[in-house]
C-alpha cells in the first residue's frame, strides 16, 4: 500500500529543488518533516508542504499508521518553461527561461 502527492507548476527549476529532496529520500516520515523544517534553502516549503500532503492522504484515504510512513520515492521533474526577452545592447534581445517542475511523493509503510 502506498500514499501518493503530486505538485505541479511549482515556479522553481527542479534542479534548485532535487539537492532538497536528496535529503529526505529514505527516510522516516518525521525525520524527513523535522529535516525539512530546519533546513534553509529553496525549496523546502514546497516539499515540506508536500510530504505533509501525502501523509494526509496515508492517514485519511488509505487508513495507513503514520508511525510507520517513510519517503520511498521523492523525485521533481521538468514542467513546462516559459519564454521571456529582456532587452540587450544594440537592439538586441537576450531570452530568459523561467523553469517550472512537477514533484511528486510516495510514502510507503515499513
Amino acid at each position: 500500500m502506498e500514499a501518493k502527492a503530486i505538485a505541479k507548476y511549482i515556479k522553481m527549476s527542479p534542479t534548485k529543488i532535487r539537492p532538497v529532496l536528496d535529503l529526505v529520500r529514505g527516510k522516516d516520515l518525521e525525520e524527513a518533516l523535522t529535516i525539512l523544517k530546519f533546513t534553509p534553502g529553496k525549496g523546502t516549503e514546497f516539499v515540506e508542504k508536500l510530504v505533509q500532503s501525502a501523509a494526509a492522504n496515508a492517514e485519511n484515504n488509505h487508513e495507513m499508521d503514520v508511525s510507520k510512513l517513510y519517503v520511498a520515492e521523492i523525485y521533481a521533474n521538468q514542467g513546462p518553461t516559459m519564454k521571456r526577452w529582456r532587452a540587450g545592447a544594440q537592439g538586441r534581445a537576450g531570452r530568459i527561461l523561467k523553469r517550472s517542475s512537477h514533484i511528486s511523493v510516495v510514502l510507503k509503510e515499513r
